[in-house]
């Protein structure tokens, strides 16, 4: 993911909070297991990325 400027630390918790939620969703969506545990694991990817990004700020 390439680094936005124009995100301010404040957007960057925003998305990655939302990221956190969509990884929960995806572990109580009904689909396979598989396929929750590697919707859950992107999603916690992007968040952790966002995180790191708002550090370097």
């Amino acid at each position: 993911m390439k680094h936005d400027p124009a995100l301010n630390p404040s957007a960057l918790r925003q998305r990655a909070s939302a990221h956190r939620a969509m990884a929960m969703a995806a572990l109580r969506a009904n689909s396979s297991l598989s396929v929750r545990l590697s919707r859950y694991n992107d999603h916690m990817a992007k968040a952790r990325s966002l995180e790191s990004q708002e550090v370097a700020l």
